[in-house]
């Protein structure tokens, strides 16, 4: 590696100084465009800040007219300056005026100037200005120049992004760095969130660029790098990591990058010319950013993804950092921005405090979404681009009913926001005022609203919401929030508090369902191509009967003197339940051998989720005490569109004929064996596909506590019988191509239905 000359290493010293000066913002940076000027012995240095409305303006000048100052402006892709903001790439030009992009500015006095090198002022690749040197003389600045002014600019970024410039930005003016953004988005959760940004995976900020010894700062990355490299070799070595699927195509990814000398060796330059590890670092990952999220390849920006992750990866080597959220200062009224997330990592986050969840990726039915709907929190999903353009601790605004996000609010939209929170609340009050109402239909038939829960701090909504029950007990979420697996006492002591809280209302809990997207940290489970499809739930406990059992007695042993029902996930044949029985039975009869006490009652059932179990209907039915239909599982497996794939999880209508038309089996199924059948997917939670599957003959159903009201509301007013009669005829008529949903809507409407 050729060292280059002393003078990036001095300008950037003299730079740090300079920034540590106690000075106005304008006066600091009229001394940063002077050192920079002497230092690369240019006529002209001049700093160009991007403002929110798309407009480049000179921000500080040495060499141009000084009263061009805050005047002087181009727009974005205007002129050089303005093609470099948009292409996020340097120019360097012998003869500036005979380029087909140079505008002429006559209050600079620019033209008598020939020679000009311009960079883009990045941060986390995004483009806040324009960095430019120029020369009478015609030149080509060399390599190791354009280098140097790339790092520069780097310093410029950081006095952006700081907030300083804000107190010489005209009134009326705002930087692009805070200007107000709109997002469109997808509804995951209704509601409305104002609070502001915690990023999921904050980025790491380098404050110390400028280093004291270029090989030290070598050796320090060498030594990061060999770190991750052998860390990525070990994660592909291990034998859980599938030799095909797309765990380890991302796996190679990063190998691929980690060993890329070019990568490398642009990170050892940014060294040389005065950088520390962790800035050459940050710089090289800005400026491969800029350029790849300008591409329209979705492949190749997905590869920006893997780089952007494996930059990181390197940071935290460098920096120490432990990459949490919120390790200090966290916000009152967080809202949580992330790529992607599991369910567990979203409980860690203190709940008081959460006011939404934004999602980059991740589909409606996710488990990450439906935690947030059990949270009662609003989500958006499918927000593009959103986490690049947050900073922790910008205002946004989430509004999950009509899927839009805005970050960093003017100030009006954000009262037009408060007043929709407060019509909200009077809304929930109107709900809340059905408390006590009896779920009857307007032709008389008694309905049983149950809420979905799975933590002790969802308990309290079982009376707030006036529900009957709860119908699904996720189990699972203990176990997920859990360091290390919960004990027999750990388990015992949680299931006992749960059915004490109920007071006296009836609580379904469902036996362990992990595997999947359902991570469960202190668990190693094999990597697989088609987690869902694989080894999880009542197949993975009946594979590890030790870990079913331990929570069966614990069931159990809580349950003594009350009523236990429980049931089990992810069943496929009637064979898995007789299997459970035993293990059951073995169970009951250990404890009794023994003198504990027994529940009074037991009630044992399963989930219908698995479409094989459609063909086993009668003699499931003859096997279980009830039956919970897990509509989210049971539609991506009947469509084979899958619900954490947000580009097929809505291609298919859960209110379509062929999904409703199995329902409708699934029902008449439950009525012929006399069995009880209920419904604990999201379907159950919005009044329009409740009042559907009333329609089908369910007359029990689960939900988050939230939509208790909007549903009972809708039931109402409904007359079961009519809407039956439509419903049934549509089903049958194999000839009709009306959407099942636009008739919905319309018996809605013609019997003033709110839905």
């Amino acid at each position: 590696m050729r060292d280059l000359s002393a003078g990036p290493r001095v300008l950037l010293k003299r730079l740090r100084e300079l920034m540590a000066e106690p000075l106005e913002p304008q006066e600091r940076l009229d001394r940063i465009v002077r050192q920079i000027a002497s230092n690369m012995v240019a006529e002209v240095c001049s700093v160009y800040v991007l403002r929110s409305d798309g407009v480049l303006e000179l921000y500080a000048t040495e060499g141009l007219n000084k009263e061009a100052v805050h005047t002087s402006q181009l727009k974005m892709g205007q002129g050089l300056v303005g093609t470099i903001a948009a292409s996020a790439q340097p120019l360097n030009l012998s003869d500036a005026q005979a380029h087909p992009a140079f505008r002429y500015l006559p209050e600079t006095g620019e033209e008598i100037y020939h020679s000009f090198l311009g960079v883009p002022i990045l941060r986390a690749g995004r483009t806040l200005g324009v960095l430019v040197v120029q020369n009478k003389a015609s030149r080509n600045y060399r390599e190791d120049e354009v280098e140097a002014l790339e790092t520069t600019a780097m310093v410029i970024a950081e006095m952006i992004a700081t907030g300083e410039l804000k107190k010489i930005t005209r009134p009326g003016l705002e930087l692009d760095l805070t200007r107000a953004i709109t997002i469109d988005a997808d509804a995951y959760n209704e509601g409305i969130g104002l609070g502001h940004v915690v990023l999921h995976e904050p980025r790491i900020v380098v404050t110390n660029l400028l280093n004291e010894d270029a090989e030290k700062e070598v050796t320090r990355l060498a030594e990061a790098l060999g770190s991750l490299r052998i860390s990525i070799d070990d994660m592909l070595s291990r034998r859980e990591v599938s030799q095909e699927g797309e765990h380890r195509e991302v796996l190679e990814t990063y190998r691929m990058f980690a060993y890329d000398q070019g990568w490398v060796r642009r990170m050892e330059e940014a060294i040389h010319n005065g950088l520390t590890a962790e800035a050459a670092v940050e710089k090289v990952q800005s400026d491969t950013k800029a350029r790849m999220m300008r591409l329209t390849d979705p492949y190749l920006r997905e590869r920006m993804h893997d780089f952007d992750d494996l930059a990181n990866r390197l940071l935290r080597q460098l920096t120490g950092f432990s990459g949490r959220a919120f390790d200090e200062g966290f916000p009152t009224d967080a809202i949580i921005l992330a790529r992607a997330m599991g369910a567990a990592e979203l409980l860690d986050y203190p709940r008081a405090s959460l006011r939404g969840l934004v999602l980059e990726d991740g589909a409606v039915t996710s488990h990450v979404v439906i935690v947030a709907r059990a949270m009662g929190i609003p989500v958006v999903g499918q927000a593009a681009g959103v986490v690049a353009l947050a900073e922790n601790g910008d205002a946004i605004i989430i509004d999950g009913d009509d899927g839009q996000l805005h970050l960093r609010p003017v100030l009006d939209l954000q009262k037009a926001y408060e007043e929709k929170v407060r019509l909200r609340a009077r809304r929930q009050e109107q709900f809340k005022a059905l408390r006590d109402v009896e779920p009857l239909t307007k032709d008389g038939k008694r309905i049983s609203l149950q809420m979905n829960a799975g933590l002790l701090v969802d308990l309290p909504q079982l009376a707030e919401s006036g529900a009957d029950g709860i119908g699904l007990f996720r189990t699972e979420l203990q176990f997920m929030i859990a360091s290390t697996m919960p004990k027999l006492e750990e388990q015992e002591s949680f299931y006992r508090n749960v059915i004490k809280q109920a007071a006296g209302r009836p609580v379904t809990f469902r036996t362990l369902d992990i595997g999947g997207d359902k991570v469960v940290s202190y668990f190693r489970a094999q990597e697989e191509e088609n987690p869902a499809l694989g080894w999880r739930a009542i197949r993975l406990s009946l594979d590890r009967p030790g870990l079913l059992r331990t929570q069966l007695r614990a069931l159990l042993r809580a349950s003594a003197g009350a009523e236990l029902k429980m049931m089990l996930p992810m069943v496929t044949e009637v064979s898995e339940i007789h299997a459970v029985r035993e293990l059951l039975q073995k169970e009951v009869q250990h404890l009794s051998k023994f003198g504990h006490s027994l529940p009074r009652k037991l009630q044992f059932g399963a989930m219908l989720e698995v479409p094989a179990l459609m063909w086993q209907l009668d003699e499931l039915m003859a096997e279980v005490d009830f039956v919970s239909v897990g509509s989210n599982d049971l539609f991506q497996f009947t469509m084979a569109a899958d619900r954490g794939n947000a580009r097929v999880s809505d291609r298919f209508d859960n209110l379509g004929k062929p999904f409703l038309r199995i329902l409708r089996d699934i029902a008449r199924a439950g009525e012929r064996n006399k069995t009880v059948v209920t419904l604990c997917g999201e379907m159950a939670g919005k009044p329009l596909s409740a009042m559907a599957l009333l329609g089908v003959g369910f007359r029990s159903v689960s939900m988050s506590p939230t939509s208790i009201g909007p549903v009972k509301a809708m039931l109402l007013g409904l007359d079961i019988d009519q809407l039956s009669a439509e419903l049934n005829a549509a089903l049958d008529d194999i000839r009709s191509s009306e959407p099942i949903r636009a008739l919905l809507v319309r018996f809605a409407e013609a019997n003033n239905i709110p839905v």
